[in-house]
């Protein structure tokens, strides 16, 4: 009976194959997403900004607060966060 129903479900092989690569993208663009590593060096370059002078205290203090909100967005998302 497998290979019966193999072969009746046959014509829907190419689209399980779209929907296995759009899965497998999507995956991908999650674990971009919630990498927290770009945002940490973003807030250590913006640190360096403001040490060097480049920005002020009220510009660094609204993209920091901007970032530690996206650092716990990505906190929330890993498994095991309550």
């Amino acid at each position: 009976m497998g290979l019966l129903s193999r072969l009746l479900t046959l014509p829907l092989e190419p689209v399980r194959g779209v929907v296995w690569v759009a899965q497998q993208v999507l995956d991908e663009a999650e674990r971009k997403y919630y990498d927290p590593a770009p945002v940490r060096r973003a807030l250590a370059a913006l640190e360096e900004e403001l040490r060097a002078g480049r920005i002020d205290q009220e510009t660094f203090d609204r993209h920091e607060s901007a970032l530690l909100d996206r650092l716990e967005e990505i906190a929330r998302h890993r498994p095991g966060a309550s």
